[in-house]
């Protein structure tokens, strides 16, 4: 199991990101300072106002007047300063969150597919969106609050100790006590929030999956079992956010009673000091207004330190995603392929998702140049996984791939993979117009070019009839097109591009018999000269393959063609006379 990002580590991690934006940060520093010691000159300034009324009817009015325009020029910078202050903390709070969002994003990329196929997308999607949107919350929160909040005790210690030093030394005594008993919860909450992070993401996971398969829950009647796994989840986040919740909302009520403690301290001290003549009634006014100015910071830190542990807690889950290791890289120089290629050879391959369970072993092929080539056997058997491994999804354990007599692991992922076309029994689709998805492969395509690809894939006379016919606008995988017409699109995608090599998953599947018959016609068309690798289930569609490989458990058990496979009357014969021969009822 993965262990996880201690504070300290994510903490670093996220001061690297805000390293570059080094100027910002001080610019913001500067106009924190900047407020914070106008508002603490404000004070001193109302204290003057009040030593300047001397009794009944003895109120030195001129000098009044002229310290009450100094505090309205103090007043007026102080809100340009935070104003400036603020728009600071958002670039840089947003410049990072942009930052950590690309990289995340850029990651995916180049993510090994076995990332993706044991991680849940709604899980990654949460990751990259609702926990960069918390952690920007909690990262704004401590700018703002954190910088002012700090130069406020340094200027607030600076002036008290200005007008009596004795009685600062009660306040800095007392109140550290409230930053221990902020620290004493924070670190219980951490884990709590983390909690509630990981299951939130848990949460939209399940979301995501039942929006996308809704159809299916509804025909088997899941919605009560999708309904309680829902409540179960939800009932865990609640849980896990009042306990959260609960914990950090005990820190700022504890650091007040602290502080209403050290501020009742300073008022009797201070006024047995006054009473004494060591300090005027309006240095009084000014020192408890400091008093009140040093502790409020330690009141508000306390809550940042709240969002600051929600925001940490998901920042480990975004760094998390960013520090996976990717992909192996393409080797630098990467080996070129000639321009006419089709010669695949796999040699002794040996390949399985998890150790413990062996799938694809000591398997070997030779195939020539325009050779077509069959894959059958049972659901399980490695019939998708031999697919996956010809277009370097997935890397061999052992044994080697080549092409022309290249390993695949000396080129380049995108030299391979242009080789091959594609055409899967699962369609994708993205948003977008009929004609963009066409294109995906050949986004230079004129429009005649992809029209003809479409007739070519008996796709154009659906398309014209849409409401904008090439210019219809498609949802999410063409959620608004049938299971047929996406398969009649990703051959069309397939025509278009016209790679020197084929792989056909099941590519008729969701196709109607009499369109099936014509697309093949045009598959033999296009598979003239070029090698290709047909998966099927339906042996009709494969009876003209120069070569049908048979595979079991991972292994080739027999090989040769339809008249040779049935006259061996072994186990593609089997497969074959379940499908054509009637038997009696």
């Amino acid at each position: 199991m993965k262990k996880q990002t201690g504070q300290k580590e994510i903490i670093k991690k996220v001061l690297a990101y805000i390293r570059p934006q080094g100027l910002w940060v001080l610019l913001s520093l500067l106009m924190a300072v900047i407020s914070v010691a106008l508002t603490l000159y404000l004070p001193v300034l109302t204290g003057q106002v009040i030593d300047h009324i001397l009794g009944p009817g003895e109120v030195e009015f001129d000098e009044i007047f002229s310290i009450m325009r100094v505090m309205l020029a103090a007043i007026l910078v102080t809100a340009a300063a935070q104003w400036l202050m603020n728009l600071c903390n958002n670039r840089i709070v947003y410049t990072v969150t942009r930052s950590i969002r690309e990289e995340a994003f850029a990651k995916i990329e180049i993510l090994p597919l076995k990332y993706l196929d044991t991680h849940s997308s709604g899980d990654i999607v949460s990751r990259i969106i609702a926990d960069v949107d918390q952690f920007a919350d909690g990262l704004l929160m401590g700018f703002t609050q954190l910088f002012t909040g700090v130069v406020t005790i340094v200027g607030t210690l600076f002036f008290m100790l200005s007008v009596n030093p004795g009685i600062t030394v009660v306040v800095v005594v007392l109140t550290p006590v409230s930053l221990l008993v902020a620290s004493f919860i924070a670190k219980r909450t951490y884990s709590m929030f983390r909690l509630q992070s990981k299951t939130r993401g848990e949460q939209t996971a399940l979301i995501n999956e039942m929006i996308e398969n809704q159809k299916v829950v509804q025909a088997y009647g899941q919605e009560q079992k999708v309904q309680e796994r829902f409540d179960e989840i939800n009932d865990r986040l609640q849980k896990y956010s009042l306990r959260a919740t609960f914990f950090s909302s005990i820190t700022n009520p504890s650091t007040r009673f602290v502080n209403s403690l050290v501020y009742t301290g300073v008022g009797l001290t201070g006024a047995f000091a006054a009473v004494r003549g060591a300090m005027t009634v309006g240095q009084l006014s000014a020192f408890l207004s400091y008093a009140n100015q040093y502790t409020k910071p330690f009141n508000e830190i306390s809550g940042v330190i709240t969002e600051l542990q929600n925001a940490v807690a998901c920042a480990g889950r975004i760094f998390e995603l960013i520090d996976e290791k990717p992909q192996i890289p393409d080797p630098e120089p990467a080996k070129s392929l000639p321009g006419d290629i089709g010669q695949v050879s796999l040699e002794h391959v040996n390949f399985s998702y998890t150790p413990e369970k062996k799938l694809i072993q000591d398997f070997n092929l030779r195939v020539k140049k325009g050779q077509m080539v069959a894959i059958v056997g049972p659901t399980g058997c490695g019939k998708t996984t031999l697919i996956n491994l010809l277009m370097r999804f997935y890397d061999v354990d052992s044994g080697a791939i080549r092409i022309e007599g290249r390993d695949l692991r000396s080129l380049k992922r995108d030299t391979v993979r242009s080789s091959f076309g594609m055409v899967l029994q699962d369609t994708w689709l993205r948003s977008g117009t009929i004609r963009d998805n066409i294109r995906t492969g050949r986004p230079e395509a004129t429009d005649e070019e992809v029209i003809r690809a479409a007739k070519e894939a008996h796709a154009h006379s659906f398309i014209r009839r849409l409401p904008d016919g090439y210019d219809t606008v498609i949802t999410e995988n063409g959620g608004n097109l049938s299971q047929g017409q996406k398969q009649l699109l990703c051959i069309a995608r397939v025509m278009l591009c016209l790679p020197p090599m084929l792989i056909l998953d099941e590519a008729t599947s969701s196709i109607d018999t009499r369109t099936e018959i014509r697309i093949q016609k045009a598959f033999h068309t296009m598979m003239q000269g070029r090698t290709s690798f047909i998966v099927a289930h339906r042996l009709s569609t494969i009876r003209n393959a120069d070569v049908i490989l048979v595979m079991r458990d991972g292994n080739i058990v027999e090989q040769g063609t339809h008249r040779e496979l049935l006259a061996k009357d072994g186990f593609y014969a089997e497969i074959y006379n379940s499908q054509f021969v009637n038997t009696a009822v």
